[in-house]
């Protein structure tokens, strides 16, 4: 059976082309019944589809969930050593909650007018065509997404052995096996169902929630007893170094990355052109607000000295403000964290999948389970390159690869909502911004791709754009020309038949 679901299994799948406009009552369907911008959705016609199961609750839970992970545990001291005052720290971490916001709000026009999932893939298609896109999901696949996860549960790991050790630290070696098996854990749970990953994310976002509360309360106790003395002098050690202040906003913005988590999922949300913006609206606030608030909480405990000289900044926090329960904390982090993780790999298979079925990437990872519906080969391949970037790197390392490889993207992906303003006009736009915010982030983004190269270059710079030159020249023989291995037919028979996976395009009868 499935050798007669197989269509083309090459990089090149440019012929399989849907033309089914039908929309699914969500709202994704303009008035002359075409589906706006959408290419290639898994739709009721097909043999296979990804249903529509991510309501509003569960969207804000993506969201929050993926945003509140481990970067207020980790970026808090990175964020003070390059800013250099808990003054301008402050400022950053309201203006990273303030861009992410209207980031999110350009992102909601693009995701409802193009109602794909696979977020910047799907928008560079529209306004700039398919190399773009392929550059992005190029990157993204094999760099940006599995950087992010393999960030989220190093930091996981981190705290979860820190619990069971003594004042003597824990084994790199020892952490990066826990990374691996909550990896291995959180690829079984999002290949298994996607009503139980969804329902983990909303179960470990609510965790999380209370945990952020527990801190809070924690701070503001100690400012009623008179703790305060470290809030003086705001300003004072201000770094004036703009090179800092972008690798600052690089330590800020990674806490708040998964801004635009819920685009990546979009062919999967209950009436996303309500249901986005609306999420939006509730999520970036609220986790906003948790930051600034957890910060000032660290703050009445520790002093900006001893802020900077520690990693593990909330447990530190735990053991002075908890005293006998400080284990509440340790353990509320790892919940945090892998919440987080699961939900970015959530929406990472969504792109993967996503490309693969533009035939920008090997066909067999666009296939999705025959009875449980999840895009198994792509979740499975994610995970793969995560446990390599686990074996291979460093929490501080990956962090500024991403940030500065992401904005590329993230600005580019603005760049395209202005374009489109002009080449598609007509296009119908449930949610529609002003154009000032898309062009505010794009502004933005160039400067933080471009200061931290002319003030303090690194190599993991570098790196990226050889990626992405490595990634044109991959595109011209496997997907422009459509050249592709032999092997691969054999490779795509193996994994259907092993996973059982099939397409979700029909195929007709020749």
């Amino acid at each position: 059976m499935l050798r007669n679901l197989q269509t083309s299994h090459g990089f090149n799948n440019n012929n399989d082309t849907n033309d089914d406009d039908s929309g699914d009552g969500d709202g994704e369907t303009a008035g002359n019944g075409k589906n706006m911008l959408a290419r290639k959705l898994s739709t009721k016609g097909d043999t296979l589809y990804l249903e529509r199961r991510v309501g509003l609750f569960s969207g804000v839970a993506l969201i929050v969930g993926t945003m509140i992970g481990s970067g207020i545990f980790v970026s808090p001291t990175g964020l003070l050593i390059r800013t250099g005052s808990i003054g301008l720290s402050f400022v950053i971490w309201a203006a990273c909650g303030a861009m992410s916001l209207l980031g999110a709000l350009a992102y909601a026009e693009l995701g409802t007018m193009n109602p794909s999932s696979g977020a910047e893939y799907a928008y560079l298609m529209d306004a700039f065509g398919p190399m773009p896109a392929f550059l992005f999901s190029w990157i993204s696949t094999l760099i940006l997404k599995p950087s992010q996860v393999a960030i989220i549960c190093l930091s996981f790991a981190k705290y979860a052995v820190e619990a069971f050790v003594d004042e003597c630290g824990s084994s790199e070696f020892v952490v990066k096996i826990v990374a691996v098996l909550s990896i291995l854990i959180i690829t079984y749970i999002n290949c298994y169902s996607v009503n139980l990953a969804t329902g983990v994310q909303n179960a470990f976002t609510a965790a999380k929630l209370v945990a952020v509360f527990v801190v809070v309360a924690g701070g503001v106790y100690k400012i009623i007893q008179g703790r305060t003395e470290h809030f003086r002098n705001y300003f004072e050690n201000t770094t004036t170094s703009m090179g800092d202040v972008a690798t600052a906003f690089y330590s800020g913005l990674w806490a708040y990355d998964g801004w635009n988590n819920l685009n990546y999922v979009t062919e999967e949300i209950k009436n996303p052109s309500k249901n986005i913006p609306k999420a939006i609206y509730i999520s970036i606030p609220l986790v906003t607000m948790c930051y600034l608030l957890v910060n000032v909480a660290y703050l009445t405990i520790m002093s900006p000295d001893e802020i900077v000289r520690n990693e593990a900044v909330a447990v530190t926090f735990g053991i002075r403000a908890l005293g006998s329960i400080a284990w509440v904390i340790p353990l509320s982090i790892t919940i945090s964290t892998f919440g987080s993780a699961n939900g970015t790999l959530f929406a990472a298979g969504r792109l993967c999948f996503a490309a693969s079925r533009e035939g920008h990437l090997m066909h067999v990872l666009s296939y999705i389970h025959i009875k449980k519906l999840t895009p198994m080969p792509s979740i499975i391949f994610h995970s793969i390159i995560t446990i390599v970037m686990v074996a291979s790197g460093t929490i501080n390392s990956l962090i500024d690869f991403f940030s500065f490889t992401a904005w590329i993207f993230y600005g580019s992906a603005m760049l395209a909502l202005l374009v489109m303003r002009y080449t598609r006009p007509d296009v119908p736009r449930p949610y529609k911004v002003p154009i000032i915010i898309p062009l505010i982030i794009f502004v933005i983004s160039l400067y933080l791709v471009v200061a931290p190269i002319i003030d303090k270059p690194q190599i993991e710079y570098l790196y990226s754009v050889m990626f992405m030159i490595a990634g044109m020249i991959f595109y011209v023989p496997f997907v422009r020309l459509g050249y592709k291995f032999r092997i691969i037919d054999r490779w795509t028979v193996i994994i259907q038949l092993l996973l059982q996976v099939a397409p979700t395009k029909l195929v007709l009868p020749e």
